[in-house]
């Protein structure tokens, strides 16, 4: 493997990890190409394409072992160990993650959760206390903070991500509607909901005007 793996190749990764998952809880041993591929969304090719990247899983005639596979991408992943992730803004959608128990379960371990709010500060959300955004730096080195998700409103987030940066966050996982700046040093991942939603509103409107123009033949 040499070179930067695309990010649609990873993100495919992640979704092949969690069919292997669902699968081994249903105890299959072996799955196609083919079959990954359905449930992805891409083809047979990009699923090889994709392993081939990393090595040779598959077996001719067998497909591959769905335990060893589901264990190799979970070490190409960096799962193999727990992440520590530091979150700023505890509104909606912040108090919705630390209330997200699957995220323990995936190697993902909140451990810090930080808002300018006096009325959030110091109390317990999911049994995690809220500390104030000026214990950043004090709190992400204590606990070890590897991970900043910033669910800020817009006109702060680029500053919160700038901090979470200086005290050594090495990726930040961001929910709000802008985007951040932030040195070459540190990943950005965007969840844009509105940006997501549009992408649905086209593929209705689509296919709305296909219905609609098949009515008129």
């Amino acid at each position: 493997m040499s070179g930067r793996i695309p990010d649609s190749t990873v993100r495919r990764l992640s979704l092949y990890l969690r069919m292997l998952r669902e699968l081994g809880r249903t105890n299959r041993e072996f799955v196609s190409s083919h079959e990954l591929a359905g449930r992805a969304g891409a083809t047979s090719a990009q699923v090889r394409k994709d392993l081939s990247l990393f090595g040779s899983f598959g077996k001719r005639g067998r497909g591959y072992s769905v335990g060893s596979l589901s264990n190799t991408l979970e070490e190409i992943l960096g799962l193999v160990r727990t992440w520590k992730v530091g979150l700023v803004g505890v509104g909606k959608i912040g108090t919705a993650l630390l209330g997200y128990r699957d995220l323990d379960a995936r190697g993902f371990d909140i451990v810090a959760a930080f808002d300018v709010d006096a009325a959030k500060i110091g109390k317990q959300v999911f049994g995690l206390t809220v500390s104030p955004l000026s214990d950043l730096e004090r709190i992400v080195k204590e606990c070890g903070v590897e991970i900043g998700i910033v669910a800020t409103p817009p006109e702060v987030a680029a500053e919160v991500a700038k901090s979470l940066g200086d005290v050594g966050v090495g990726a930040i996982l961001n929910f709000a509607p802008t985007e951040l700046q932030v040195s070459d040093c540190v990943a950005v991942r965007a969840v844009d909901i509105v940006l997501e939603l549009e992408g649905l509103s086209y593929l209705l409107a689509t296919a709305r005007r296909l219905d609609a123009s098949k009515t008129d033949e």
